[in-house]
């Protein structure tokens, strides 16, 4: 059986990111994760085009697009590049070299770190976005985690089709492709990857490799009895 091959573009548009140049030469698609700090440090102008309401931190590397709103509350600790008409949200905390693309929303109490978000992503409530690529429009409900660390610490390997991928990485979270809609208070096993258009149901746990427009439900199964006074 042949080894399967994970091209950006089998999850990805490119020409709904700005950064395109990051995956010029990527073969399989979380190579490019390695590749971001490197990227900020030869290509990053800071500045801000955008606005800051009230008291938000913004760190010296850091450059924010017209029209994006960073509200109260909100840390910026860069280096991180973050487009046009985003939205900033309160009690947002934006570490090392994350790559934001334009109307894109961050929002409250979501922690991002070493990643790229395509346009038109949503990550309002609640997550942690670690080591991972987001796609054009992919949506996370509120509480949803992409844990990008294994708990023995070692190299984090893709089992697809009866093949182990090594990926050559300690740190990886998940590629979650273009329109992917994850439900609220899942949590993505690190080394996930989600096709295009697939939906995962809220609490779902998942590890591994989604086949694009694919639905996973999770449906628990309940108890009914009276209640004994």
């Amino acid at each position: 059986m042949s080894t399967p091959t994970f091209r950006p573009e089998d999850y990805l548009d490119l020409s709904q990111t700005a950064h395109a140049a990051l995956f010029e030469g990527v073969e399989r698609v979380w190579d490019v994760l390695p590749r971001i700090e490197a990227y900020l440090r030869e290509r990053l102008k800071p500045g801000c085009e955008g606005k800051k309401v009230g008291e938000a931190f913004i760190g010296p590397d850091v450059f924010i697009g017209a029209g994006t709103v960073v509200e109260p509350g909100a840390v910026i600790k860069g280096p991180a590049w973050i487009g046009a008409n985003c939205e900033i949200r309160t009690g947002a905390y934006v570490r090392e070299n994350v790559i934001v693309g334009d109307g894109v929303v961050l929002g409250n109490s979501c922690e991002f770190k070493n990643a790229i978000l395509f346009n038109g992503c949503q990550v309002p409530h609640y997550s942690y976005v670690g080591d991972s690529v987001l796609g054009h429009r992919a949506h996370l409900g509120a509480g949803v985690i992409l844990s990008n660390f294994k708990l023995a610490g070692d190299e984090i390997v893709i089992r697809a089709d009866g093949a182990a991928i090594a990926t050559g990485l300690h740190k990886f979270g998940a590629i979650v492709g273009d329109g992917v809609e994850i439900g609220c208070q899942a949590v993505l096993n690190p080394g996930s990857l989600i096709g295009r258009e697939s939906v995962l149901y809220p609490a779902t746990i998942w590890g591994g490799v989604l086949p694009a427009r694919t639905v996973v439900k999770n449906r628990p199964e309940y108890v009914f009895q009276p209640r004994r006074f």
